[in-house]
């Protein structure tokens, strides 16, 4: 069901018009808008770096890793579902792996900002796309699946988006989610990316259960790169900022991002054979919306 922003009541009709007060949303950059000024004004995320990530995401091995390990577990713990709904689809590069995953499901995207939704219009025009806040969503009981994906860490009221996604789901519902892990492993990259927070594992756990989540499958991963990440850190903490201001961890030597990409590859099949990882530099949780 959707649900009008401006006077609550849940409808179902294929457009945004309210039948009880008769609202429609704004549209900003050709999307509907439910959350305009916060497009406009927003700490969680530089829209500048959307022109960036379009044009990396795609050999970046950190990127193309993330696709795969969620491609695999998606598939694994919901095999059908009819409505799914990413949440910060940013260029649509995650989108795109649902869409070819999922070639029969009822898809949608939302972002904060328009700007990285024009990207996502031209990766996935099948998708259903719209400029929304996380902590408001425009939707009750209407996804069978809703992931998210290195968001909730933009997010100042991550539990209250925890909360609202969770009555975005239908009944039994799933969620799959990634996030950065190890407070410790803060950095100038974290700030460059507007991140509130870097994870612990209990942490992220006790807010999902605590708004309603039972908790399926946990694991860390870049797990096998920790020690890289964790060096890379204190050098960064010890050296000056980059000259021109840029420090978003997207600019790497060709052969390290093979060599990396390969040790993903690696992490991925062990992971296939059964193993789950207790450390690492981001975390999978996927869980279902307790009934």
């Amino acid at each position: 069901m959707k649900l009008c922003p401006a006077c609550h009541h849940s409808f179902d009709r294929p457009d945004w018009a309210c039948p009880q007060c008769a609202a429609v949303p704004v549209e900003r950059g050709g999307f509907p808008s439910f959350a305009p000024e916060l497009a406009a004004q927003n700490d969680g995320f530089d829209p500048e770096l959307f022109q960036r990530y379009a044009q990396v995401e795609a050999d970046n091995f950190w990127f193309v890793a993330r696709n795969e390990l969620l491609k695999r577990e998606m598939l694994r713990h919901f095999p059908k579902p009819a409505k799914i709904l990413e949440i910060g689809c940013g260029t649509g590069f995650v989108l795109q792996g649902i869409r070819t995953t999922y070639p029969e499901a009822t898809l949608s995207g939302s972002d904060i900002f328009t700007e990285g939704l024009g990207f996502a219009a031209q990766r996935v025009p099948s998708a259903q796309l719209l400029q929304m806040d996380a902590t408001a969503i425009p939707f009750r009981e209407e996804f069978d699946l809703i992931g998210s994906f290195d968001v909730l860490e933009h997010i100042d009221d991550d539990t209250r988006a925890l909360a609202q996604i969770r009555d975005a789901l239908k009944p039994g519902g799933g969620v799959i989610f990634t996030v950065p892990q190890h407070p410790k492993l803060w950095s100038r990259m974290d700030e460059y990316a507007h991140h509130k927070r870097r994870y612990t594992r209990a942490e992220l756990l006790e807010k999902m259960t605590g708004v309603g989540f039972e908790v399926e499958y946990v694991t860390s991963f870049v797990s096998l790169l920790l020690p890289a990440m964790w060096a890379s850190r204190v050098m960064q903490r010890n050296a000056p900022p980059a000259a021109d201001g840029m420090d978003d961890g997207l600019r790497i030597n060709p052969v390290l991002n093979n060599l990396f990409g390969g040790m993903m590859r690696v992490e991925r099949a062990l992971m296939g054979a059964g193993l789950t990882f207790p450390a690492g530099g981001s975390l999978l949780v996927i869980g279902r919306k307790r009934t």
